[in-house]
């Protein structure tokens, strides 16, 4: 008996992974993620599997789960919106199960600022623009440490991804301005690969506007960079000029 930790992706069903698909129809129970996983996911289930959508479960009803499974030698699929690695709340889970002598592995996902990138067609790190991303978001109920503050992380001004946050563009625009400008680029995507998703672009100065104006207040990954404008320097490694280890100059 195994728990799959699954990363089901960002929303559109194709993007689960071979071996995370394989995982849920192989499992005996399902326990997702109902408030953000695409409820097609299911579709790979057994139509003998036990499925618990854990939105209304609390930690220990979880594990409490995992523990009936265990009893029947049944695997578990745990699936988790995006990549799991990312705001996935699965430390505390794979901690539990190591205390319970619970075997369980973690199958990565397409996590949701890779898929949105991939909706604007967008590369986040280019050459002579920016080649560093961040991943953060403002704190809320789960604080962030002083450290990890907004304003200490645009100070390099790479390429920044925020999470969970869209309900604070305001804010984060008027912060992100003292060092980006005003005039940067920011892209907004609603529920990317979704049938529903939204794409808003602007600049830091408008984007608050554009926000408020579309509605959207949740599942939503902000970017903000540079790179948005799409000027940049040529990547050496098709430069004909340019040998490598693959390559040797004609």
């Amino acid at each position: 008996m195994k728990v799959y930790f699954i990363g089901a992706g960002p929303g559109d069903p194709e993007l689960i992974t071979i071996k995370g698909k394989n995982a849920i129809e192989a499992a005996g129970y399902c326990i997702y993620t109902g408030s953000l996983v695409n409820k097609e996911i299911l579709q790979y289930t057994s139509p003998k599997a036990k499925i618990f959508n854990s939105a209304s479960m609390t930690l220990d009803e979880v594990l409490s789960v995992i523990k009936e499974a265990q009893e029947q030698g049944e695997n578990v699929a745990r699936i988790h919106t995006g990549d799991p690695s990312i705001y996935g709340a699965i430390q505390e889970q794979m901690e539990a199960l190591e205390k319970m002598g619970i075997d369980y592995d973690v199958i990565p996902g397409v996590s949701s600022f890779t898929a949105a990138a991939a909706s604007l067609k967008q590369e986040l790190t280019l050459p002579g623009v920016s080649q560093t991303v961040i991943i953060t978001r403002l704190k809320g109920r789960t604080p962030v440490p002083e450290t990890e503050d907004l304003e200490i992380l645009a100070k390099s001004k790479a390429t920044i991804c925020i999470f969970l946050s869209i309900g604070q563009i305001e804010s984060i625009a008027l912060h992100l301005s003292q060092f980006y400008g005003k005039s940067c680029s920011v892209a907004v995507v609603y529920k990317a690969t979704w049938k529903e998703e939204k794409i808003i672009t602007g600049t830091l100065d408008d984007i608050g506007l554009k926000v408020q104006q579309s509605g959207i207040n949740k599942t939503a990954v902000i970017i903000v960079g540079k790179v948005l404008k799409k000027n940049f320097d040529k990547s050496k490694l098709y430069d004909k000029d340019f040998e490598h280890g693959c390559r040797k100059k004609k």
